[in-house]
């Protein structure tokens, strides 16, 4: 715990930092923060500049008011420009009203929401538009322009999956996406290249600031939902929460029953001496089931200081998955082999994190410090037979059964102190990971080789972040140092080769400026991608008798170099980008053995250094009742793969087409009705091999004063969705066919006196957790 001295040291020098400034907080008219609004202090009596910053996610800011009493000028798009007589060492709480001619222009117009980029962020205002009809703030973010959202999965264009924060705090479960109501969403912030103060391995961003539910007391809301697609899903969640003054007490309980079925066809074409082709028609069958519970405890002290602690419990008491697998062996062309594989699976899951955090302003300082801490537990059996019939030979059935446990403890610290510098706002920050993760395998038979892994990490980075108005326009940098020391242990002795020790350093950097109406945002960040550790288990699992897997611990990170371009101007939104990638990570097959040449085993490797470009445009305009949003994009790769015949080069394009229409009917009701396309193209080393398209639908209506809603939804409405896609890797092609169903879902929500959660905590280890 020795890397803590940094935050301790960095929180020392927010407490005894001093001098003549002024500090505070901007707030709207139900309280709740309002971030990048332009802060400047005017002296008296001629109103010369002395010094601006731009207010936190918190709403917090700290500026130089040098030189005695003067007046303070507070702005914000679509709010009123506030002024205020103060001097230095002054407290302040200030409140911006909402500009009402703007907000009838958006209540006559109707209009879209229309995208702003500031402080390398898209900016989408949902209050006062359509999207607070969405349903869900899964459902709205998937209406966005670059996010796509669905599952529990939030992704960015380009950029890939993304860390989804509510009002500053990390999303940790994905039901809670589906849980918030769209009509509480205030705004959506998505950004492209994280700055310096998140993780290295965050690609992407998306910020949610909710509205102030009024009223104070006890509050509830309720979702139940079901689902029907091969079998039925249910699930029912219960939130409360009850506030009185500045203390707030909320919790969520929660429970599911999941069941799910694919059925996939496989073809594995291996090229030795011989070739070795095999047909498989997969069927699976999983049932699964779900507890968890939440508690979090708030205290706004003033405003000026705020403090929590929250608890979260899951429990997965049954994870079962039944598989049976027919398929034909041929030896060049020729009928070889048949074999029957049924396995039997599953899995219990404990889960218990623990989150404290203080927000506040210290001597000047805004403070914002979390501390984390994990602790979970897997344990897993499965029992699989095999039969096989060889030419004329009698039948051969062997039994492979497997056990696999796995522990990981996680201690996380994380400390951002800010204060106005030259005219601007700098922040400072730490973060500390020290993990811990055990890995038992085991096969009965001794047909699979066991394991008995032990990693033990640690991670600590170092960041600076600098963010100042340029006239109309604002420019961030930052920089972040991380360092990584990886100690391997297999069976209890430590094995230097497996481990390993990283010394990174990513800068950022966001510069925005419009052009008239046209708005225009440029972003550069560098990240990296650390395996998880799934992937660097060493021991081979079980597919059937020809092909295993496992993992790779020599397995380097990926680093990634990237430069966004995003344009907005009215109704029409661009982005734009280009990777350039190192030590990317692919899946590669391999013999097994030179004593058994026709065992195929996968496993993850490093690649050559590649490039890749991509492109959105989106249009979203508005007729009548009518709205409609046009969206085509498009990826380019510079990617070299290995196939049987050697080195080739995988550049097809991959291109997408999404027509999302929003009807607003009689009685209230919001149709959306939504076409996808996907067409044929390369992603890495896996070519899509059937342009798909899909159609969804869905109906939502508010009832009981909006306490109650509705919304019946059907997703792949005509099945046609299907999965074709061929995948090279090394000595195999794997072609695959994924079969789809339509899906019908219903979700009933009721909601009391719904107050939400004060809590501000913002978690700390977020890379590392996601690796477990």
């Amino acid at each position: 715990m020795k890397r803590l001295s940094t935050c301790i040291l960095l929180l020392a020098m927010a407490i005894c930092a001093s001098g003549q400034t002024l500090t505070g907080k901007v707030t709207d008219e139900q309280q709740q923060p309002l971030s990048y609004a332009n802060v400047v202090f005017l002296s008296l009596p001629d109103s010369a500049f002395v010094a601006g910053a731009v207010s936190g996610e918190d709403g917090s800011f700290s500026l130089s008011a040098e030189g005695g009493k003067g007046v303070l000028k507070v702005s914000c798009i679509g709010y009123t420009t506030l002024y205020k007589e103060c001097g230095p060492g002054e407290l302040l709480s200030l409140q911006l009203k909402a500009d009402a001619q703007l907000l009838d222009e958006v209540v006559v117009k109707g209009d879209l929401p229309k995208t702003r980029l500031k402080n390398g962020a898209s900016i989408t205002n949902v209050a006062g538009t359509i999207l607070e009809k969405a349903g869900t703030a899964e459902n709205l973010l998937d209406r966005i322009p670059g996010v796509s959202a669905g599952g529990g999965a939030v992704s960015v264009f380009g950029r890939g999956a993304a860390e989804v924060y509510i009002n500053g705090r990390k999303v940790r479960d994905s039901s809670e996406l589906d849980q918030l109501a769209s009509d509480n969403i205030k705004s959506v912030e998505v950004i492209n290249n994280p700055g310096a103060r998140y993780a290295a391995s965050v690609k992407a961003v998306v910020r949610i600031t909710t509205k102030r539910a009024p009223g104070e007391g006890f509050g509830f809301n309720n979702r139940l939902l079901g689902q029907y697609q091969y079998d039925w899903t249910v699930l029912d969640q219960f939130n409360f929460n009850y506030r009185s003054g500045g203390f707030d007490l909320s919790g969520m309980l929660f429970g599911s029953n999941d069941r799910d079925e694919y059925f996939k066809t496989v073809r594995q074409d291996t090229y030795l001496d011989k070739t070795w082709t095999q047909h498989s028609d997969l069927s699976n069958r999983s049932h699964s089931q779900h507890l968890e519970g939440m508690l979090s405890l708030n205290w706004q002290v003033n405003p000026a200081h705020a403090l929590g602690v929250r608890y979260n419990y899951k429990r997965t008491p049954k994870s079962a998955s039944d598989l049976s697998m027919h398929t034909d062996v041929l030896l060049d062309g020729e009928a070889y082999e048949q074999a029957e594989n049924t396995n039997a699976s599953d899995a219990r899951q404990t889960d218990h994190r623990l989150n404290l955090y203080y927000n506040g302003t210290v001597g000047g300082w805004n403070v914002d410090f979390n501390a984390d801490g994990l602790w979970n537990e897997s344990k897993g059996r499965s029992l699989g037979r095999e039969y096989t019939r060889t030419l004329d030979l009698p039948e051969e059935a062997r039994d492979i059964t497997t056990f696999d446990e796995s522990r990981n403890t996680l201690y996380a610290a994380k400390l951002v102190v800010s204060h106005a510098l030259a005219g601007g706002q700098f922040a400072v920050g730490s973060e500390y990971t020290r993990n811990n993760r055990t890995s038992l395998y085991d096969n009965r038979e001794g047909i699979l080789q066991g394991e008995d892994d032990e990693v033990k990490e640690e991670m600590w980075a170092v960041f600076g972040e600098y963010s100042r108005q340029l006239g109309q326009g604002s420019v961030q940098a930052g920089v972040r140092y991380e360092h990584l020391k990886s100690d391997y242990y297999e069976y209890g002795v430590f094995n230097k080769e497996q481990s390993r020790k990283y010394s990174n350093v990513f800068p950022s950097l966001s510069l925005s400026h419009p052009i008239g109406q046209v708005q225009l945002q440029l972003s550069y960040a560098a990240d990296i991608t650390r395996p998880d550790y799934s992937l660097l288990n060493s021991a081979p699992r079980y597919v059937n008798r020809y092909t295993y897997e496992a993992g790779n611990p020599l397995l380097q990170p990926t680093l990634s170099h990237n430069l966004t371009l995003d344009v907005a101007w009215k109704q029409l939104y661009f982005s734009g980008g280009y990777r350039h990638i190192k030590d990317g990570m692919t899946s590669f097959c391999d013999s097994y053995s030179a004593d058994n040449p026709a065992i195929s085993l996968l496993r993850p490797v490093n690649i050559e250094d590649f490039d890749k470009a991509y492109a959105m445009v989106a249009y979203s305009p508005k007729f009548g009742c009518w709205q409609p949003q046009w969206v085509a994009s498009m990826e380019q790769q510079w990617y070299k793969g290995s196939t049987p015949e050697g080195s080739r080069m995988f550049n097809h394009p991959l291109g997408s087409f999404l027509w999302k229409n929003s009807l607003e009917l009689p009685w209230d009701i919001l149709m959306y009705v939504d076409a996808t396309v996907i067409t044929q193209g390369h992603s890495e080393n896996v070519h899509n091999d059937k342009t798909q398209w899909r159609l969804d639908a869905s109906l939502y209506r508010e009832f009981a004063g909006k306490r109650l809603s509705c919304l019946l939804s059907v997703t792949d409405l005509f099945s046609t969705m299907t999965n074709h896609v061929t995948a090279y890797s090394g000595i195999r092609t794997l072609t695959m066919g994924t079969d789809t169903r339509r899906t019908f879902t219903v979700t009933l929500r009721y909601k009391f006196n719904a107050t939400k959660s004060k809590y501000k905590g913002t978690g700390a280890g977020s890379s590392q957790k996601n690796r477990m």
